[in-house]
């Protein structure tokens, strides 16, 4: 059967978070785009994230953040552990340090961030069950060939598919690589009041890094990475078995308060994941295609990184601000005179989009690799250097890479 092609002016892969808050950007512009999704529904996976200043910047800018501070709790600071005894031993305000005044974090459901982006998108927006095959040319359009047969001509693709993104491999970046790590993640839901002070509990050394904080009232996301050959050898199917993947994080937080390991006990099975991770490597962001003519990338299939600092989503909310701002000003610029080129307009809106995100995701993958080197290497001098500095020092990386403002959707004159 022939498929006819379908013209669309703006293809994205992928509606996880870094898809659709670039068609709420673009939507918020007045600018239509087409949202593909391989799977049947909305994939609603890692139960919640962490979002800094930054994100509630971008979140603010495409007229969310309202919405979504209702329904999570502000942070006020960090608790982190002794290594060696598990208990609380030290707290950092998030406010402490003046440069870092404002300074906003909260933890959100991924399900409330995604359902409130998709309330926001047209009806149609999204198409489901759209897995993309190939990706080819025809002059200046790319042609977007679907599983099912069908094909898509647009002037625009951008690829917001993840780690393994198809769109990436287009561009020809490289694959993203293991940081032969792990994380097993978890929300736990109280009947009552969680009993938590609004504060991100960390405590890392032995090479594993645990952490929990309240989303609301009732609810506590955990999370918990580690190197795969710390799980005792005999545990054949623990990547895919919740209750082994419980009894292991159980293991390694014995030490701490028994509040923190009821985190854990008191998790539905149900509330368990795990995942390895991934990381691509920065040289390839510095050096690499991530926008070639009208194709581009954001999100996880530009910068995955390890969760280390916690900016993974901030920085895919930051790519869709951006990317909504340069493409807008590509489309709703009015024709200087009739020779004015709009795939011109097009590639000079994702150059500058490229230009502005190089760097800044260079910079937090980096930082993020950096911290988790840091926390989680063993040996005695890494101990050491712990105990007396990185206490201190890991709150100030996160403020430091969550203290960037990625602008509103629509550039002032000031600016210019």
């Amino acid at each position: 059967m022939n498929h006819e092609e379908e013209d669309v002016d703006i293809v994205i892969v992928g509606a996880g978070l870094a898809g659709l808050t670039t068609a709420l950007s673009l939507h918020r512009l007045g600018l239509r785009s087409l949202v593909l999704e391989s799977s049947d529904s909305l994939r609603i996976t890692g139960f919640a994230l962490t979002l800094w200043t930054n994100a509630w910047k971008a979140l603010d800018a495409v007229g969310i953040g309202n919405v979504l501070r209702q329904k999570s709790t502000q942070m006020k600071g960090f608790k982190i552990a002794s290594p060696d005894t598990g208990q609380f031993t030290s707290e950092q305000a998030l406010d402490k340090d003046g440069k870092f005044e404002g300074c906003e974090s909260r933890c959100v459901r991924r399900k409330d961030l995604l359902e409130t982006i998709v309330n926001e998108l047209p009806p149609g927006t999204i198409r489901y069950s759209s897995k993309v095959a190939a990706i080819d040319e025809l002059g200046r359009f790319k042609l977007v060939h679907l599983a099912d047969g069908s094909i898509l001509k647009t002037k625009v693709l951008i690829g917001c598919d993840g780690v393994n993104s198809v769109v990436a491999k287009w561009l020809g970046l490289g694959t993203p690589v293991s940081v032969g790590r792990a994380a097993i993640r978890g929300l736990v839901e109280f009947p009552d009041d969680s009993g938590f002070d609004p504060m991100f509990h960390v405590n890392f050394g032995g090479g594993v890094r645990f952490g929990f904080l309240p989303v609301d009232d009732k609810s506590v996301y955990w999370f918990c990475t580690f190197t795969p050959s710390q799980v005792p050898s005999y545990e054949e199917d623990w990547q895919v078995n919740p209750v082994k993947m419980k009894q292991f994080v159980s293991s390694c937080i014995n030490k701490m308060p028994q509040e923190a390991q009821d985190v854990v006990e008191k998790t539905t099975l149900s509330s368990i994941s795990y995942a390895p991770l991934k990381f691509r490597l920065p040289w390839n962001i510095l050096f690499g295609n991530i926008v070639k003519d009208n194709v581009c990338v954001a999100g996880d299939a530009l910068h995955p990184m390890t969760p280390d600092i916690g900016q993974g989503g901030c920085s895919s909310l930051e790519d869709s601000v951006v990317l909504g701002r340069c493409l807008g000003e590509a489309f709703l610029k009015k024709p200087n005179d009739e020779d004015d080129d709009e795939f011109e307009r097009i590639k000079k809106g994702l150059e500058k989009y490229g230009k502005e995100r190089r760097w800044r995701s260079f910079s937090v993958i980096s930082v993020a690799y950096c911290v988790r080197f840091m926390q989680e290497s063993k040996g005695i001098l890494m101990t050491f250097l712990r105990k007396v500095w990185f206490a201190s020092y890991t709150p100030r990386a996160f403020l430091k890479m969550a203290n960037f403002d990625c602008g509103n959707l629509v550039e002032s004159q000031s600016s210019k």
